[in-house]
């Protein structure tokens, strides 16, 4: 009896190691291969205005509004970034990609295009994209939708690697311009939640998994304001 209960723990033992490497393995292969295959499209927002090269658009992907409809500091810095880009030239579009399905009274997209339109943007210059519920999507709809082939992503750092990697899965030609213009008080808990997301946009790109919300395509040729609310 003391023999079978030592060799039942030693294979218990060995199916929890087993198990235990399966799951850090599913962990860390996704967030290595979005980290290297993309790590070098990841420049200085400098580097990309003094390229020369012209983009079909400036991407921004949402993030949270606060309750008075001011983006947060998370989001303005995304703004502004993109807003600079703009202006040296660096496309002649801008698309704000973000969610507009968890409550009727929030409309992320229509605050981040009138924040825009603050600093001086053409209205007709910026298109919203109502559906862009997660970083997949907005990169889906980007290509599917708006029939984006190239383009400029504009988020924080940590979010860039997934962000490019969705991208470039649709053939879409893209760079991202990082936006860590300051210090954020949840920065290690965006960083650890990424990991886990990268895990899941994976798996999406594996099984060219569809857009949640489906479209009607939208030109980038004519006005912006076709697409606002």
């Amino acid at each position: 009896m003391v023999r079978f209960l030592q060799n039942t723990g030693r294979r218990l033992a060995k199916i929890i190691v087993a198990v235990f490497i399966v799951a850090v393995a599913v962990v860390v292969i996704p967030n290595v291969v979005e980290f290297a295959t993309q790590q070098s499209n990841v420049k200085p927002s400098d580097e990309i205005s003094s390229s020369g090269k012209t983009y079909d658009c400036i991407l921004v992907l949402g993030a949270s509004m606060l309750p008075n409809g001011q983006p947060s500091t998370v989001l303005k810095d995304r703004l502004d970034v993109a807003v600079n880009l703009y202006r040296k030239g660096v496309a002649p579009k801008i698309v704000m990609s973000g969610d507009d399905s968890r409550a009727l009274s929030y409309d992320e997209v229509t605050n981040m295009k009138k924040y825009a339109v603050e600093q001086g943007i053409p209205s007709e210059d910026i298109f919203c994209d109502h559906a862009g519920i997660n970083t997949y999507d907005s990169m889906y709809r980007a290509r599917y939708v708006f029939n984006v082939e190239s383009m400029v992503v504009v988020t924080q750092t940590y979010h860039q690697y997934r962000a490019l990697f969705d991208a470039s899965s649709f053939g879409i030609d893209c760079v991202g311009a990082p936006s860590d213009l300051n210090s954020y008080e949840k920065k290690l808990i965006f960083e650890i939640r990424e990991m886990g997301a990268r895990v899941s946009d994976m798996r999406k790109v594996i099984m060219r998994e569809n857009a949640t919300h489906l479209s009607e395509p939208v030109s980038l040729q004519q006005s912006g304001d076709v697409t606002t609310w």
